[in-house]
């Protein structure tokens, strides 16, 4: 059987899929191509990531596929349901990157609480000539323990992000529509854990009480915090989109920065993705990463295996 991964996979996918029986061609398909390639190919296995459109246009086109798979959590690039209803696997890898995401959200929060963003742009410019100056600018941060998180979306991924926020001093808070409590286990090097159960309540609560939201739900179809959410939360607060763009209204975002009710931004996903608003990417005040949310070294790994594993179980 034949596997296209068109978004890439680590080595160690590939190795445990080839072990398996299966040829692996890691060849990036343009997606205008992408119809004529499996077709001419006899593709049996579409691997994607979030960049490829697998609609059922596609679906359709390419009656030798009988399993799709994306290398990750979301699958809203996918029509899954249709896939599903002509008889094909649809698989992804929801665990397999929570980590990762988790660990960029603190990477963005303690940048943002002590301006890494800002200072690591005008050191270089202006440190050898304005140090004292710099510093008394920067000599302002606050510190994240003690302060209440709100997270947005309570699965994988929110809970490896409250792991954290417990893990450092952080109070908890969250919302899901579907979760109404969750035992966080906290582990520890030496084989100990904590638990600690966190009922969820309701997004507008969690949005007035919380001094930084995270948000961790699938794409909508229209905005989940814009400016009547923004309005409603404490002067001051952080905001994080690592999630989907889209989930946030930027202008409302840029907005509400400008009037002083957003203190720290951080957003790894854009609404305009691959190319995020120039006036947004211009904004001094908000911490940028290239949607790079899942994509650890170790994270990939994880990934590439565990599609590996699934495909072997299904097809093999």
């Amino acid at each position: 059987m034949k596997i296209l991964v068109n978004d890439g996979i680590s080595q160690s996918g590939i190795d445990a899929l080839e072990k398996g029986g299966f040829e692996v061609i890691a060849t990036k398909v343009a997606q205008e191509q992408l119809e004529n390639f499996i077709n001419e190919h006899t593709i049996d296995v579409l691997l994607v990531r979030s960049t490829t459109q697998v609609r059922q246009e596609l679906i359709d086109a390419c009656p030798s596929i009988k399993l799709i798979g994306r290398g990750g959590v979301g699958m809203d690039n996918i029509d899954v349901q249709y896939a599903q209803d002509q008889g094909l696997h649809v698989i992804n890898t929801p665990d397999a990157s929570s980590n990762a995401v988790a660990e960029l959200v603190f990477a963005h929060l303690f940048g943002m609480v002590r301006f890494l963003h800002q200072s690591n742009r005008e050191m270089p410019l202006e440190g050898d000539l304005y140090f004292k100056d710099l510093k008394k600018n920067y000599s302002k941060g606050t510190e994240l323990r003690g302060k209440t998180l709100g997270i947005i979306g309570f699965g994988n991924i929110g809970r490896e992000v409250a792991k954290l926020a417990l893990g450092i001093g952080m109070k908890v808070i969250a919302s899901d529509a579907e979760v109404k409590s969750a035992m966080i286990n906290i582990p520890f090097f030496n084989g100990q854990s904590v638990a600690i159960e966190i009922e969820t309540e309701a997004t507008s609560e969690v949005l007035k009480q919380a001094d930084f939201i995270t948000v961790h739900i699938p794409y909508q179809d229209e905005y989940v915090i814009g400016k009547k959410q923004f309005d409603s939360m404490k002067k001051g607060v952080g905001i994080i989109n690592t999630a989907r763009g889209g989930i946030i209204d930027e202008v409302a975002l840029v907005s509400a920065i400008e009037e002083e009710k957003v203190k720290y931004a951080a957003l790894d996903v854009f609404e305009n993705e691959p190319n995020p608003e120039i006036q947004l990417l211009m904004n001094p005040e908000i911490s940028f990463t290239p949607h790079i949310g899942a994509t650890t070294l170790e994270a990939q790994d994880r990934i590439g295996l565990e599609l590996a594993s699934q495909i072997i179980a299904l097809l093999s």
